[in-house]
């Protein structure tokens, strides 16, 4: 498992987080995720009621909810909707009732003014959010600043999207995400001979694309029932077998 504490540590906004429950690394900084604000010079003070979880491998902290809204962080894999855009960027919706992130039009891989993508009203997005803070928007990425590569990310065409709960997407982004997030569903769903795509925002959302449609509903219901249901890894197997069956 990721989280290092071997008992369930819940905690609600301003709670005092006890200094020996955040990980330290003697080369690492310590890394915070969605849930934590840092109170100078060393304070850690919840901003949401979940789950306290620490990666001691990573040397990061932060709070598991399902509830609330999207809080964008540094380094988070999201799918936006291109709401509009300008001369320089486009405008991105990245939860409801939140502002819009900022994508630059030239922060796409190989972008130049005559080459940048030409992205319409509703057009899908898998960025990554390189700012964030309280008193700007959010800015996003399509490109790896180290590489100028795409690594995956840029526009998604075609498929379908899926609403999820933050803690499932946190699940699926895990790098193990069936030993770790305990989630097996997409693997399952593989192994029976389906073949799809996806794409997981940390912002609770999940791309799927297949060429058949019929693929594309039942991989996303059954993601979105494995969520609603915290459906153990046992009642994933017997959904997936369900869905299989009444496919064929």
């Amino acid at each position: 498992m990721a989280a290092q504490q071997s008992e369930r540590i819940v905690v609600l906004p301003g709670d005092r987080i006890d200094p020996s429950l955040v990980p330290s690394h003697p080369k690492k900084a310590l890394r915070l995720g969605p849930g934590l604000r840092h109170i100078p010079p060393n304070e850690l003070v919840p901003t949401v009621a979940g789950q306290l979880i620490t990666d001691h491998r990573k040397n990061s902290i932060w709070v598991e909810y399902n509830g609330g809204r999207y809080q964008p962080t540094v380094g988070d894999l999201v799918i936006g909707t291109v709401h509009h855009s300008a001369v320089d960027y486009f405008y991105v919706m990245l939860s409801n009732y939140t502002s819009n992130a900022v994508l630059p039009q030239l922060a796409f891989e190989m972008a130049t003014k005559k080459t940048r993508p030409n992205l319409n009203p509703g057009a899908l997005v898998y960025a990554r959010v390189c700012l964030a803070n309280r008193h700007m928007d959010p800015e996003l990425e399509c490109v790896s600043p180290s590489t100028g590569k795409a690594d995956g990310l840029g526009p998604l065409n075609g498929g379908m999207l899926f609403d999820i709960s933050l803690g499932m997407a946190r699940r699926l982004l895990m790098r193990k995400s069936v030993e770790e997030g305990k989630v097996v569903v997409l693997e399952e769903l593989g192994a029976a001979g389906l073949a799809f795509e996806t794409a997981v925002g940390r912002n609770g959302k999940i791309w799927v694309n297949s060429e058949k449609t019929k693929t594309v509903l039942a991989v996303g219901r059954a993601v979105k029932e494995t969520d609603e249901g915290n459906l153990s890894v046992e009642q994933q197997k017997k959904l997936v077998r369900k869905l299989v069956k009444d496919m064929s």
